[in-house]
């Protein structure tokens, strides 16, 4: 209470300044319409400032439960396709068209760790044997391969990452249909390289990179990357240089695509090996 007392004994001058100031202000902005007007929009302009900023904040915070919602969606509407796929009756298919040739199961799964600026890169998603995830099971982000499912515990799965000096992948000039080997040197994290590619082939920066579908893991069409550079080693085959499509430092969400018929198609090749 001493401590109150003093300060208002201390401080009474400027309180009763500010008090006959906000007095005045009042009287002014009540009795004269010009400045009733400035005052009014002054006070919306603050307000107004304050909600957008309140505003972004709400949306900053919650950009997680967003992209967790549009990856769930994009898993849905994956699955959707394929299921109206099978229930077409036609016997005639496009060749190109993968989606209704092979049946393919997608489930989202958000990364746990990461890494890209190693020699052989592994990053971990949060699903596992529990939610069906199985090894040699594809995954891809934004439309792009990302690498292949190696290890799964119940609860958490393992996949090589397209950067990783062991992964390989069948992959194909989308113009022309010819396919070869794609790998990654090592290097730059954003660029891989299309190897097995004779020099007969006509090339063109800018050319499109997709999966060839001619394993049990990736589908058919889905894109590697764009080609940026080529040249001619000495040998017979080009060397294709490949700005991939998945940008791995940006990596939050992806899918796991499952192949139904891989059971059968991996029985089918033993057989005749």
């Amino acid at each position: 209470m001493r401590s109150l007392l003093n300060f208002l004994e201390r401080y009474n001058n400027l309180i009763i300044f500010l008090i006959l100031e906000g007095i005045g202000i009042y009287l002014l902005a009540t009795r004269n319409y010009y400045h009733n007007t400035r005052v009014v929009n002054v006070i919306r302009w603050v307000t107004y400032g304050v909600e957008e900023k309140i505003s972004n904040t709400r949306n900053y915070l919650n950009l997680r439960q967003i992209n967790e919602n549009l990856a769930a969606e994009n898993t849905a509407l994956r699955n959707s396709i394929n299921r109206l796929a099978r229930n077409n009756n036609s016997v005639f298919f496009s060749v190109s068209d993968t989606i209704y040739q092979q049946l393919y199961q997608y489930t989202t799964a958000r990364l746990t760790s990461n890494s890209v600026n190693k020699q052989k890169n592994f990053f971990t998603i949060n699903k596992g044997t529990r939610h069906g995830i199985t090894n040699d099971m594809a995954v891809i982000a934004d439309g792009g391969v990302a690498g292949a499912i190696v290890g799964c515990s119940e609860n958490f799965a393992v996949v090589m990452s397209v950067l990783n000096l062991d992964f390989r992948l069948s992959a194909r000039i989308k113009s022309n249909g010819y396919f070869g080997s794609l790998s990654w040197d090592g290097r730059d994290y954003r660029k891989a390289i299309l190897s097995d590619i004779p020099q007969h082939v006509t090339l063109s920066i800018g050319d499109t990179i997709e999966t060839t579908g001619y394993s049990a893991i990736f589908p058919e069409g889905v894109l590697v990357g764009t080609v940026i550079d080529f040249q001619k080693p000495g040998s017979d085959f080009y060397s294709i240089t490949v700005l991939l499509t998945t940008d791995f430092r940006k990596l939050h969400f992806v899918d796991v695509v499952a192949n139904k018929r891989k059971q059968e198609f991996i029985e089918l090749e033993n057989q005749i090996q």
